[in-house]
């Protein structure tokens, strides 16, 4: 969103119209909102149509191909810095791209028929919805005048900010047989089983960080393919060959943990600074505004996760901590839970325990996270485990094993991870961090970046 805001000041600069309250300055009648006018929806397409034109994403996220894009309500799950808004203005690219190269309608005379121009009929509309517009209209109001204009697909932006916002999209859901409606959500944000208004009619997708390969693919050009953890595993050896027959991912790799999960490392020119914005935000409105938390606490919260920060990875000792910032155990196991579910760190649990139990171990979410603590060193194994814990978690579940293995996945393979190559092989898959190929059983740790 930082870059959408630096364009939509862009737009201010060379006069365009963005004040979009002013276009419903008359669309009130006895002191009740109406739908939107012709001159609302115009002043939200321009808008759309800018941010359409100068939105970049250098590289097509795995994602967009994963999405059945023919559900009606697409819930875009991600924390902040990941590149939603980008991403959804892409696909708006591609809808729009293909609409516009239709084929032309035959008429019975087998003659083009007239249809309507782009301009005429918009298939897709951007709105973000912290817009001023919203203090007075509801989303229904916009999704109606939409749909009776022929639009087929709404993408709705900072949807959190918009009150009781579940229950109007299963209004709209239900009202408008043919909308599509795809919308950004934080991860904090209650979706599926955790709202029982959008159960069983949303669909939701996780939007990560750049994994490795995808890093890779942007700084060297390449189109390398992603692997399932299972083919990772059975054929590592051969896989890690053919890519170092390409390029040579170990000269990427600690350039990668440093930078390069998240997608604002593109564009600025201190990604410290904007990761340390990013993780502020993540406190400021993912955990307090939307968690309704007493402003009050937030130094109390920073100072947790600064506390975390400092020793992860580690066992978590919340009766140290419960005494240090000054909380109740309870209250502060549920300031943990809220630094995951916003995306700062992991826990990882001993096979079949979850929330509200005690984790065995805190990880940083990522690599990039891990190292904005600068009065530490870290260790390079406290990096190679939160890199493991990262690539893996998202599409596998990952826990601490009473085995002397580090890690179990899915209920099945036990895990190790390990800087240098054994020289004998290893019991089980290790992972390990200085190893071009694989071998026995013991892979490269940075293949584990080509899982999405």
């Amino acid at each position: 969103m930082r870059r959408i805001s630096n364009i939509l000041r862009k737009m201010e600069k060379k006069d365009l119209k963005i004040d979009t309250t002013k276009a419903v300055n008359e669309a009130q009648l006895n002191g009740e909102p109406q739908a939107p006018s012709q001159t609302m929806l115009d002043a939200f397409f321009r808008i759309h149509d800018y941010l359409v034109a100068h939105s970049t994403m250098p590289i097509r996220r795995q994602l967009m191909d994963e999405i059945n894009w023919n559900d009606r309500l697409i819930a875009i799950k991600g924390g902040r810095g990941a590149g939603k808004t980008d991403f959804l203005l892409t696909r708006i690219k591609e809808i729009e791209t293909e609409w516009r190269n239709m084929p032309v309608p035959l008429t019975k005379r087998g003659k083009p028929s007239k249809r309507k121009s782009l301009r005429d009929v918009r298939p897709c509309l951007y709105v973000s919805m912290n817009d001023f517009y919203f203090t007075q209209h509801s989303l229904l109001d916009l999704a109606s005048e939409f749909a009776r204009k022929g639009g087929k697909y709404l993408f709705l932006d900072q949807l959190f900010k918009y009150p009781n916002w579940s229950r109007e999209l299963k209004r709209c859901y239900g009202k408008y047989k043919h909308l599509h409606i795809i919308f950004c959500a934080t991860p904090v944000m209650p979706i599926d089983e955790d709202n029982h208004e959008l159960e069983r009619i949303v669909h939701t997708y996780n939007l990560r960080g750049f994994s490795f390969r995808e890093y890779l693919n942007l700084q060297t050009g390449l189109k390398l393919p992603s692997f399932t953890l299972e083919e990772i595993m059975q054929r590592h050896a051969s896989i890690s060959r053919e890519i170092c027959d390409r390029v040579q991912p170990l000269k990427y790799f600690q350039a990668y943990l440093d930078h390069g999960y998240y997608p604002s490392y593109l564009e600025s020119t201190s990604f410290e600074a904007e990761l340390l914005k990013t993780m502020n935000s993540q406190l400021e409105v993912d955990v307090l505004i939307i968690k309704e938390i007493d402003v009050a606490c937030l130094h109390k919260l920073r100072r947790l996760l600064y506390i975390l920060m400092q020793e992860a990875p580690c066992a978590l000792n919340i009766s140290n901590i419960s005494e240090e910032i000054g909380l109740s155990r309870a209250t502060t196991m549920n300031y943990v839970k809220y630094l995951k579910d916003s995306r700062l760190i992991n826990l990882l649990y001993p096979e079949h325990k979850t929330f509200p139990m005690k984790p065995t171990k805190v990880y940083m979410h990522n690599t990039n996270v891990a190292k904005m603590d600068f009065t530490r060193e870290l260790t390079p194994m406290d990096l190679y485990e939160t890199y493991f814990y990262t690539a893996i978690h998202g599409a596998h579940k990952v826990n601490a094993t009473e085995r002397s293995a580090m890690f179990i996945v899915d209920n099945q393979y036990y895990f190790d991870v390990k800087e240098n190559v054994s020289v004998r092989d290893t019991i089980r898959p290790t992972a390990v961090a200085n190893l071009e190929f694989g071998r026995g059983n013991q892979m490269p740790l940075w293949l584990l970046g080509f899982l999405y």
